[in-house]
C-alpha cells in the first residue's frame, strides 16, 4: 500500500506543477525553476535534469523525479522530456510544455511487481504566467483543453493489454496565489469546461472486462492550504503538528455516468447522472471533515444476478462529517449528517412486496443531523498512539455531549421526526455499567404509524400477533398528539439511572 501511495504522489505533484499549485519564489526562469525543485524535494523527491539557459530562457531536460520507499526496498520514478521557463521581459515567467509530452513511471520492487508506465500528455493553447514579487507569487494558466492518456503498461517485461484510460479537460482556467514564509501558504481557484473520462480494460487472463464514461458540463474547484517547508507523507501526524493543512472543494454540474463490466460470463451494466453536485474536504491539526451533496440522482442497473432493471432516484443526497484528530484536555466538536431526500423507485421494484399497490408510493426522505463535544486522548494520525488505543492500553477518550439536532423518516404514509439533547457525565461508570451518565432527553412524533400497521396486516407481512405488540409498545412509549393518528414521546435519561416516558417512569 505504501508503494501505491508514493506512485499516486509523484503523479500528483507533476500535476501540481502543470495546473500552477507549485511554489515559487522568483520572477526570474533559473529561481523559478530552482525553488520548484526546492519544493519537490521538500517532499522527499530527488529531481535531475539537462539545463541549458540561451537569451533568458531556461530549458530543463530529461527531468526526472524519484522517490526511495524504504518500508518496500522499492522506488518509483517519473521522468518527462522537456520543460521550459521563458522570461517575458516585464518581470513575468512563462512555462511552456511540449503540446505531446510523453511522461514515464518506473515502479521498482524487489518482488515480482516491477512496473513500467507509459503516459501521454497533450495540451492545446496551454499558459500559465507567474508574476508578482518574491515569495508572494500569482500563476494564471488557461488551456483550450488538456487530457492525460495511459499509453502502455509494461509489467517485469510484460506487455499488459488492458484496454485504455484517457482524461480530457475542456476549457480550463484558474488562478493560484502562493506565498512564502515559514509556511508555503496557497490559494486556488479553477474552472473548466466539459470534462469527460473514459476507461476500457480488459482482464489479461481474458475472463471479463470494464467499460466506463463519465462526462460533465463543468467543473470548479476553490480552496488552499498550507505546507511546511519540509515533509514527509510517511509521518502525517509530524506534519500535521508542523503546520500541514487544507481546506478545499471540487462542484460540477451535468454528471453522467454510464458502465458495463463481465466477469466470467456475466455482464452488468448501470447509468448514473445528477444535475449537479458538491464534494468539501478539510483537514488540520485539530480535525478532519468532508462533506458532500448531489441533486436529482438518478440510477439505473440490470445484469448480473438481478432479474429485471433496478431504476432508483433522489432528489437531494447529502453526507457530511467532522472528528477530532488530536488529543486535547478541551472537549472538541464532532458531527455527522445524511440526508437521502425524496427518494422513488420503479413500479417494477414495488410490484416485489406491494404488487396491489396497497401501501402509499410518495417519495422518502431520511435525514440526520448529529453533533457532539468529546474529548480525544491520544493523535489519531499516530500509528503508535493509534495501536496503543486498539491493544487496550489506551482510553480513546470522552463522550461530553451529544446532540440530535433533527431526525426524519418519512416512508409508505408515515413519519417519524425526533430531536434531544444529552450531556454525559464520565465521573460516573458505574450507573450505566461502564458507559459515561447522561442526562437528557429525546423528543419524538410519529403520523400515520397505525395506518401503515394496518396495512401491513391486511398485506400479509405482518403477523396480527407483532402488530398488536406494536400497538402495546406504542402505547406504553407514547401518548396521543395533535392530529389524527399522530402519537408523540418525550424519552428521558437522568444521570441516577431512571427512564421516563412522558414523565412517567419506565426503568
Amino acid at each position: 500500500m505504501p508503494l501505491m501511495h508514493k506512485t499516486a504522489a509523484s503523479v500528483a505533484a507533476l500535476s501540481i506543477f502543470m495546473s500552477g499549485t507549485a511554489a515559487f519564489a522568483e520572477v526570474s526562469a533559473q529561481a523559478v525553476w530552482d525553488d520548484w525543485k526546492g519544493y519537490m524535494t521538500g517532499f522527499g523527491y530527488t529531481i535531475d535534469g539537462s539545463e541549458a539557459a540561451s537569451g533568458g530562457t531556461l530549458t530543463v531536460s530529461d527531468v526526472t523525479m524519484s522517490m526511495q520507499i524504504p518500508e518496500e526496498d522499492a522506488s518509483v520514478s517519473m521522468t518527462l522530456p522537456q520543460l521550459s521557463f521563458v522570461e517575458n521581459g516585464d518581470g513575468t515567467v512563462s512555462i511552456e510544455l511540449p503540446p505531446v509530452m510523453p511522461m514515464n513511471i518506473r515502479v521498482d520492487t524487489p518482488g515480482d511487481d516491477d512496473a513500467d508506465i507509459a503516459l501521454e500528455y497533450v495540451t492545446d493553447a496551454f499558459s500559465m504566467v507567474v508574476s508578482g514579487e518574491t515569495n508572494d507569487l500569482l500563476y494564471t494558466y488557461s488551456a483550450n483543453a488538456v487530457s492525460l492518456a495511459l499509453k502502455t503498461l509494461v509489467v517485469e517485461g510484460q506487455t499488459i493489454d488492458v484496454g485504455a484510460a484517457e482524461m480530457s479537460v475542456a476549457n480550463l482556467a484558474g488562478t493560484t496565489s502562493m506565498k512564502v514564509g515559514n509556511l508555503r501558504v496557497s490559494e486556488q481557484s479553477m474552472t473548466t469546461g466539459p470534462v469527460s473520462l473514459v476507461v476500457d480494460f480488459k482482464d489479461p487472463s481474458g475472463s471479463g472486462y470494464l467499460k466506463m464514461n463519465s462526462k460533465y458540463d463543468t467543473m470548479s474547484f476553490d480552496g488552499g492550504g498550507s505546507f511546511p517547508m519540509n515533509m514527509n507523507p510517511d509521518d502525517m501526524a509530524a506534519m500535521l503538528k508542523a503546520g500541514f493543512g487544507f481546506n478545499g472543494g471540487f462542484s460540477y454540474t451535468g454528471g453522467a455516468t454510464d458502465f458495463e463490466f463481465e466477469d466470467r460470463g456475466e455482464r452488468v451494466e448501470a447509468t448514473t447522472s445528477s444535475d449537479s453536485g458538491a464534494l468539501q474536504m478539510a483537514m488540520d491539526e485539530s480535525q478532519l471533515a468532508y462533506a458532500g451533496t448531489a441533486s436529482n440522482m438518478k440510477m439505473m442497473m440490470a445484469g448480473g444476478e438481478i432479474p429485471f432493471p433496478v431504476e432508483l432516484a433522489m432528489q437531494d443526497t447529502a453526507f457530511s462529517m467532522k472528528m477530532p484528530l488530536s488529543k486535547s484536555d478541551s472537549a472538541q466538536e464532532f458531527a455527522l449528517g445524511l440526508t437521502l431526500g425524496d427518494f422513488t423507485m420503479s413500479d417494477m421494484i414495488w410490484g416485489i412486496f406491494d404488487p396491489a399497490g396497497q401501501l402509499p408510493r410518495d417519495p422518502a426522505t431520511v435525514a440526520l443531523d448529529l453533533t457532539g463535544m468529546g474529548k480525544l486522548n491520544f493523535d489519531v494520525m499516530d500509528p503508535a498512539q493509534m495501536e496503543a488505543v486498539e491493544r487496550g492500553q489506551m482510553m480513546p477518550g470522552e463522550l461530553n455531549a451529544l446532540t440530535l439536532k433533527g431526525l426524519t423518516v418519512r416512508l409508505v404514509g408515515a413519519e417519524l421526526t425526533g430531536n434531544g439533547d444529552f450531556t454525559f457525565d464520565n465521573s460516573n461508570l458505574e450507573t450505566f455499567d461502564g458507559m459515561p451518565a447522561p442526562d437528557g432527553a429525546v423528543n419524538l412524533k410519529l403520523t400515520g404509524g397505525n395506518a401503515l400497521i394496518d396495512k401491513l396486516v391486511a398485506m400479509g407481512l405482518l403477523p396480527e400477533e407483532q402488530a398488536m405488540g406494536a400497538r402495546m409498545m406504542m402505547g406504553l412509549f407514547a401518548v396521543p398528539g395533535e392530529g389524527e393518528d399522530s402519537l408523540t414521546s418525550k424519552i428521558e435519561v437522568k444521570p441516577d439511572g431512571k427512564i421516563l416516558a412522558n414523565g412517567q417512569r419506565i426503568q
